[in-house]
């Protein structure tokens, strides 16, 4: 999930202008390549040199011997793609105009597709089923929690990037799309037709004991909003207390994510990031909201990115306990960089503190309460503790 809006003030100066040079001019493969080292910090003319000079070489046994038809504009893309992967950085990568599209479709709350929320384990590329939602053409197709989705449109997606993987299952309503999910040791081959799907990224009820629930599944575009009509809803009937649930939460925007904590904190540092030069960027909340109830946030393994910031910052104010498992641990911040071509490039820009000062990448953050759920039991034992914790 990306960390900041396209216009976030993240984007600005040197590096978005090298950026632009490179790739928003629909370049040629050679004349890309006369501008990598320049990009990659510092190269000389004899290794662009070099470069173009393999390019070409390259392009002549394609040109000679390669079998089958190709698309020109496949090869470029390949070239940017090629140039982003060679950073070694799972969270930095290219999209073409196509992928930057229906990429930022997902964001906003409503798209068409599935309807299943999905987790990827960046250490083995391993993507899983988070949910399939209630009444989706996933749920509806058999889609069912922790299933591994093995391959799309027939071709195997372990290790590919997650946010192209979910690209290829979105399409017009109406279509069809073909994957196979592994189940325990069984391939499972299913065709689901996409329809209009709107994100439920809040859920909420009250609870007994004068104790609110609120659920939020991913930080997008329309979740601070849904979220605060929540959290009023809930304080009209009454609630004194709050469970907030970030189970299988993989994050998403941090500007939605502080605005929800300028609801709940009192008034200081949200999160702050400091980028490769040391510039330091503070996200505050004021005085003017504040939540004054007994909270408790629900975190697993799955909560990754922005419900760490979340998280981290109900800790380390001491406003709400921490149930469950240590976190996912990523610490840093990936911003995206529309180009003028429609396409658009994701960059790990820099790292994220909590309000203490710690960054938690490849760490997570460890529970006030370490509770681990209870497989063989249909009860969910952390919501359980949580009620238990607030109710005295």
């Amino acid at each position: 999930m990306e960390e900041h809006r396209k216009n976030s003030s993240f984007r600005k100066g040197l590096l978005s202008g090298i950026l632009l040079a490179v790739l928003a001019f629909g370049l040629t493969g050679c004349a890309a390549a006369r501008l990598l080292p320049g990009f990659l910090g510092g190269g000389s003319t004899n290794d662009a040199a070099r470069i173009d000079a393999k390019i070409e070489e390259l392009n002549q046994y394609i040109e000679q011997y390669y079998l089958f038809d190709y698309e020109e504009e496949d090869v470029e893309n390949g070239i940017y793609k090629g140039q982003l992967a060679g950073l070694g950085d799972v969270y930095t990568g290219y999209y073409t105009p196509e992928e930057y599209a229906s990429f930022m479709e997902s964001s906003n709350g409503s798209y068409s597709g599935i309807g299943a929320m999905l987790s990827q384990d960046y250490k083995t590329g391993i993507i899983t089923v988070v949910r399939a939602f209630d009444g989706s053409p996933a749920a509806e197709a058999g889609m069912q929690t922790d299933d591994i989705l093995y391959k799309v449109k027939g071709e195997e997606v372990t290790g590919k990037d997650l946010s192209l993987v979910v690209t290829d299952l979105k399409g017009e309503e109406g279509t069809s799309v073909e994957l196979s999910i592994l189940r325990g040791t069984d391939v499972i081959d299913l065709s689901i037709t996409r329809r209009s799907i709107e994100v439920p990224t809040v859920e909420s009820r009250m609870m007994e004991g004068e104790i609110g629930y609120i659920e939020i599944t991913e930080f997008d575009d329309v979740t601070d909003e849904q979220f605060i009509g929540a959290l009023e809803a809930l304080e009209a009937q009454g609630m004194k207390k709050l469970i907030i649930d970030l189970r299988d939460n993989g994050g998403g925007l941090v500007d939605v994510t502080c605005t929800i904590l300028d609801r709940l904190l009192p008034e200081g540092v949200i999160v702050y990031t400091e980028d490769k030069y040391g510039n330091r960027q503070e996200e505050t909340s004021d005085a003017e909201h504040y939540f004054g109830g007994d909270m408790a946030v629900l975190v697993n393994g799955n909560s990754a990115s922005a419900s760490e910031i979340f998280a981290g910052a109900i800790k380390d104010y001491g406003v709400g306990t921490l149930i469950g498992t240590q976190t996912f641990g990523k610490g840093i911040v990936q911003s995206l960089f529309p180009l003028q071509d429609g396409s658009a490039i994701k960059i790990t820009v820099s790292r994220y503190y909590t309000p203490a000062g710690n960054n938690i990448h490849e760490v997570g953050i460890a529970p006030d309460i370490v509770l681990e759920p209870e497989a063989e039991s249909e009860e969910d034992v952390q919501l359980l503790k949580a009620i238990e914790v607030l109710s005295q």
